[in-house]
């Protein structure tokens, strides 16, 4: 995420959080919408944050519509099997995609086959929040900070392995821009999601992962993983005393975001539904406080907002890809 883009999604969460309670709640249109149970399609496994999310805001749905809300979590490809199911879903609001960034901007320019277009294939709804990833060790590895793997890595290329929750996510490619900015070979173990990454780095299988902060900031707080660094450009109050990337490498930021898109030609009036009851969700304290412990950045936006959003994101990531010529697996 760039930081101009970073700023003015602030803004409008801001913006957001000042209106009076209950003014951004949806009211459902004459057609009746929700007329049956929502199904939110998740690109990984149950666990981590883009599930979480999910979770948290489908819940939410719910209680506004009395609807049931379904979240299928459905992982692999990069998330590409998920994104595309919904791309050819009913463009009726019932069938729901929440995904990241690397299914929205960045699978485009690694995959050769990828089976929709997000521009032409999806409508976006909102922005919900960004989230820093970090770099964990096992604590019996002999790394304490960033700089100490950078000196073992050098001094041992291609010996160390990290684990990342797939190819193409934001993880990845922040692993993959620290390896071509410190000049580091270290191979890549792509798993289909958090979950089982974290599992196998928590039992030393492999030595380091970097995922986002929700799935492994409890492993941190007990002591039961190492964070060497983060990718955001700040310290997170979740872990104020996990440095930064860019102490070790200046300027060096790799943030993910999430957010929710339904299939194109979804009724306009049904995405400014969605959109609203999304932005209300965010502005509830309980829900802001399970996203901020989590080391989400809740966010919020309008549709129109997202869109561009995603268009600024795909371009900067092509460019990004291109450069570090980075493939997927």
């Amino acid at each position: 995420m760039t930081r101009s883009s970073r700023r003015a999604l602030l803004a409008r969460a801001a913006a957001l959080c000042a209106l009076p309670a209950g003014a951004a709640l949806a009211q459902s249109p004459r057609s009746g919408y929700p007329s049956r149970p929502i199904t939110l399609v998740v690109p990984f496994p149950p666990g981590g944050a883009t599930d979480l999310m999910a979770r948290s805001i489908g819940q939410r749905f719910t209680r506004a519509w009395g609807q049931p809300v379904t979240i299928e979590n459905k992982p692999g490809a990069g998330g590409m099997l998920a994104a595309s199911q919904v791309a050819k879903a009913g463009a009726d609001g019932h069938t729901l995609f929440f995904g990241a960034g690397a299914q929205l901007a960045v699978n485009a320019s690694l995959y050769s086959n990828v089976p929709y277009d997000t521009a032409r294939d999806f409508a976006p709804v909102a922005l919900v929040g960004s989230v820093a990833n970090l770099l964990v060790a096992h604590p019996s590895q002999p790394f304490a900070r960033l700089a100490d793997l950078i000196q073992r890595a050098r001094a041992e290329p291609g010996k160390l392995s990290y684990a990342s929750p797939g190819s193409g996510s934001t993880a990845h490619l922040a692993m993959e821009l620290l390896k071509v900015e410190a000049g580091l070979d270290i191979v890549h173990v792509p798993y289909k999601g958090a979950a089982g990454g974290v599992t196998d780095v928590l039992g030393n299988q492999v030595p380091l992962m970097i995922v986002s902060m929700p799935s492994v900031v409890g492993h941190v707080k007990t002591g039961k993983l190492v964070a060497l660094g983060i990718t955001d450009l700040r310290r997170s109050p979740a872990l104020p005393d996990v440095p930064p990337f860019a102490d070790t490498l200046p300027g060096f930021e790799a943030t993910g975001w999430y957010g929710l898109v339904a299939p194109a030609q979804t009724p306009a009036a049904i995405v400014q539904q969605l959109g609203a009851e999304v932005n209300a969700a965010l502005q509830d304290a309980e829900v802001r406080r399970s996203f901020e412990s989590q080391g989400i950045q809740v966010l919020g936006s309008s549709p129109e907002q997202f869109a561009a959003h995603i268009a600024a994101e795909t371009r900067k990531w092509a460019t990004v890809i291109a450069k570090a010529r980075i493939k997927a697996d």
